[in-house]
């Protein structure tokens, strides 16, 4: 029989409560249901517990792949099968592949959970892989790292994280290479898929309007059968170290300069992590951020500038992303250094940093406005925290953040000698410099 454990209602606001629960069935496979009984929709997913970061050199790229060929058939339904009853109920059926998880979800009326759940659960559980398949999905895949090659704002994410995490799976594209994508093949396909695919590596999570004990029932027909999975987990390597670089990529074709300025920043679970996400914010979370202010609207320098967190499992970045004109980078730079230096030097003033905190909280409030949104916070929080965190929990531990507080991190962070930068465009003869990034 399936253990039921029940969490806490998590409050949001003082009028508004989450009714989050959570089972574990008896081979381990962790599913965990909120209830939004004034919605028509339910929103599921299956989450895998590890993604790109997560497979060797050889079979980069893999998880990507499998991910595109379990919507390809089952032992029971062909792809046309599987895209007919989908529509047919109305339903949005989609995954995604990231360096940690490989989501599948579907979103439906309440009423078809029986029919979405039983074809959610049928590619997860039954894909073939065939040989013919797997050949078509290769020139497919071969395509669409053709066009992210041909788009620079993601050629400059990967120019810069390659080089950043040097010689990590971290820093390998999300979708291989064209070398190994074209060397996969069934077996390498289903051994992948017995290591990961397991109950212990997998969440499911689902919110709108259901029954939690009904839900669990339907969800337990399913996959009670997935045998258990051993105790072990999977293997994790030790953080990677980054690695400060300046790296300069020629492309005559652009006719805007891209670039990635970047540091190494703490992990997802840092207790730190509210006061960071401020501190991004101010910097360049927003249009009233300072890179935003100083060097789109005082300065004309750039239409898009922004800075970003992307924090994983045991570390993290901090990147700045521009596009300017080759003859504006290096005042765009200049400007840049100044803004991490005045970040340094000065306190933040407290109205800049409540503005900051309110963005923050709006948010990640508004960010919860959907059954999909939920049901993707679920599985987050469960795979990152094992615990589930209120709306008014995390407003307490962004409000008591000071600017004393922000004025450390942006220290501690804006280190000089951890800078990377990645630069890509029609460069000419031009050269960017270690001295060029001083702040």
């Amino acid at each position: 029989m399936a253990a039921t454990t029940l969490i806490e209602d998590l409050r949001i606001t003082p009028r508004v409560s989450r009714s989050i629960r959570k089972t574990t069935l008896s081979n381990g496979l962790i599913v965990l249901t909120e209830s939004m009984p004034h919605l028509r929709s339910v929103a599921m997913g299956i989450w895998v517990g590890s993604g790109s970061r997560d497979e060797t050199p050889e079979i980069n790229g893999i998880s990507h792949f499998v991910e595109h060929m379990v919507f390809k058939g089952t032992t029971s339904r062909s792809a046309r099968q599987i895209a007919r009853e989908v529509d047919t109920i109305g339903g949005n059926l989609d995954a995604f592949t990231g360096k940690e998880t490989v989501c599948f979800n579907i979103k439906v009326l309440d009423e078809h959970i029986p029919q979405a759940l039983d074809v959610l659960s049928d590619l997860v559980l039954n894909p073939t892989f065939t040989p013919d398949d797997i050949d078509r999905e290769k020139s497919v895949i071969l395509e669409e790292i053709k066009i992210d090659e041909d788009n620079p704002d993601y050629l400059v994410n990967e120019l810069f994280t390659q080089n950043f995490w040097k010689d990590d799976a971290l820093g390998r594209p999300i979708l291989g290479t064209k070398k190994t994508v074209s060397s996969f093949d069934q077996a390498a396909l289903f051994t992948f898929y017995r290591d990961r695919f397991t109950p212990r590596n997998m969440v499911f999570s689902a919110a709108g309007n259901l029954e939690h004990e009904s839900f669990v029932a339907q969800v337990e027909r399913c996959f009670g059968s997935l045998p258990p999975s051993p105790a072990v987990t999977l293997a994790r390597r030790e953080p990677p170290a980054s690695t400060p670089h300046i790296t300069l990529k020629r492309k005559k074709s652009l006719e805007q300069v891209q670039l990635t300025l970047g540091f190494p920043a703490p992990q997802i679970s840092h207790p730190d992590r509210y006061a960071i996400y401020l501190l991004n914010s101010i910097l360049g979370g927003g249009m009233s951020s300072r890179l935003f202010q100083t060097i789109r609207e005082d300065q004309g320098l750039a239409y898009s500038i922004f800075s970003e967190m992307s924090p994983f499992r045991d570390t993290g970045s901090l990147c700045i992303y521009a596009g300017v004109a080759i003859e504006k980078i290096h005042e765009t730079l200049r400007l840049t250094m100044r803004e991490l230096t005045r970040l340094k030097q000065e306190t933040v003033s407290l109205s800049e940093l409540g503005r900051a905190k309110d963005q923050l909280k709006s948010n990640m409030v508004m960010g919860l406005e959907s059954c999909s949104s939920r049901m993707a916070n679920l599985a987050r929080q469960q795979m990152y925290f094992g615990r589930f965190f209120g709306i008014d929990e995390i407003t307490r531990e962004i409000e008591a953040v000071t600017p004393e507080h922000i004025q450390r991190l942006a220290n501690e962070l804006f280190r000089t000698e951890s800078m990377a930068l990645a630069v890509l465009g029609n460069l000419g003869e031009i050269k960017v410099e270690r001295k060029d990034l001083a702040c």
